[in-house]
């Protein structure tokens, strides 16, 4: 971790850490989870309730946190959240009744996106925030975002792993999905270790009796709303969803869905070093802005276009600028909020991001039990495109205090 910024501690390398295993986890998971619910013999319209309640789950997890404010610890909470997250694999890799599993999804932490959507964000971006000095916050939310995106592509790769073994090892490829959960809880395991690790320095308190977002409130309650319809419009294509549009709409597998989103991972992280730059030069908000509104056009393209190679080749051109905003609108918020404030304001406003984006994967289940076309491509892409205008329309002036 040489190349991160020169104030960067040793709690920023730990988390750097858990988030690309996290990331690999995810990523993994959330390519298997689709195939392995149709096989178990779920309707599309299922494997939709099922993504549904674990963003409603990872939703409601992150609000309790988010209300708790400083009063909780932040290292108690990220292992206790790591533990969750081994007894989720183990669930899912246990069970194969359709309620057990949607209770398992609720109130565990799988992650069906190529993001990161779960309670473990927002307690980390706190952390991460004050681990180096205001200047180089971007930098190093890029660097977080870029390990966690390359790790998940990495993870979308191995998804083809439970797959080949089935083929050429003759295993059931029910036996080899499961085998693909209980990677996860081991990866939680080894994420809980290392939590452990954390310094006392992660922890910050609050004055006694101060409201979470005494002084932020309005300001972070603005970004909150906007960034739900952003995350709404995402909902409708959650990487699990897309394996299963690709899957439908032009026969292909899950090992080569995972080849695509591998690429797309790669191509998304190494974008993520711009961010910076960026923000430097033109400020945070064009840069959310102008890098996300592109790459919203081309999702809507791959959803139109007739064939596998068009689709593949807007979904990747997508995937090149669709992250560049993420570290540049984290940084931001850590910007706009008080230190002791911070925990809260990453919770408030990727709370709402978790609930507006658990509701389109049902119907989004819907529309692909009926039609194969990318209907929720488009719809996705033109929400997203939306969100973007207004961002523009309501930030452009509101400049963090970190920016030139």
């Amino acid at each position: 971790m040489a190349l991160l910024p020169p104030s960067a501690t040793e709690d920023a390398r730990y988390l750097l850490l858990t988030r690309a295993l996290r990331g690999f986890a995810d990523g993994l998971v959330s390519v298997l989870l689709a195939g392995y619910l149709t096989r178990l013999g779920f309707t599309p319209f299922r494997v939709g309730a099922l993504v549904t309640g674990t963003l409603l789950g990872s939703a409601a997890l992150t609000t309790a946190v988010g209300l708790a404010g400083q009063a909780v610890e932040r290292r108690r909470v990220l292992f206790f959240a790591a533990l969750l997250m081994l007894v989720t694999g183990i669930g899912f890799a246990g069970l194969s009744a359709f309620w057990p599993l949607l209770l398992v999804a609720v109130v565990g932490t799988l992650n069906p996106t190529a993001g990161d959507v779960s309670v473990f964000l927002p307690v980390e971006q706190a952390v991460l925030a004050e681990t180096v000095r205001g200047s180089e916050r971007t930098a190093v939310f890029a660097w977080y975002n870029v390990a966690g995106t390359l790790a998940g592509g990495f993870g979308a790769l191995a998804s083809c792993v439970p797959e080949m073994a089935a083929r050429l090892g003759g295993i059931d490829p029910l036996a080899a999905d499961r085998g693909g959960f209980l990677f996860y809880a081991g990866v939680a395991a080894v994420v809980a270790a290392i939590y452990r690790r954390l310094s006392p320095a992660v922890e910050r308190a609050a004055p006694a009796g101060q409201a979470p977002l005494a002084r932020s409130r309005g300001v972070v309650l603005r970004l909150a709303t906007l960034f739900s319809l952003d995350a709404f419009g995402g909902g409708f294509v959650v990487q699990s969803l897309l394996v299963l549009w690709l899957y439908r709409r032009f026969q292909l597998s899950v090992a080569t869905a995972g080849a695509i989103f591998f690429g797309a991972g790669m191509v998304g992280a190494l974008s993520q070093f711009l961010s910076a730059k960026l923000a430097a030069r033109i400020g945070h908000v064009r840069t959310m802005v102008y890098t996300h509104l592109p790459a919203n056009l081309f999702l809507v393209a791959a959803g139109v276009v007739p064939s596998a190679s068009l689709a593949v080749t807007f979904l990747l051109l997508r995937a090149s600028m669709s992250q560049m905003d993420v570290p540049a609108r984290q940084a931001y918020v850590m910007a706009l909020v008080p230190p002791e404030e911070r925990m809260a304001a990453s919770s408030v406003t990727n709370v709402p991001r978790s609930l507006a984006a658990a509701i389109p994967p049902l119907f989004a289940g819907i529309l692909l039990d009926r039609s194969s076309f990318g209907w929720p491509l488009v719809l996705g892409g033109v929400l997203k495109a939306l969100y973007d205008l207004l961002l523009l329309a309501q930030f452009r002036t509101l400049r963090a205090p970190a920016e030139p």
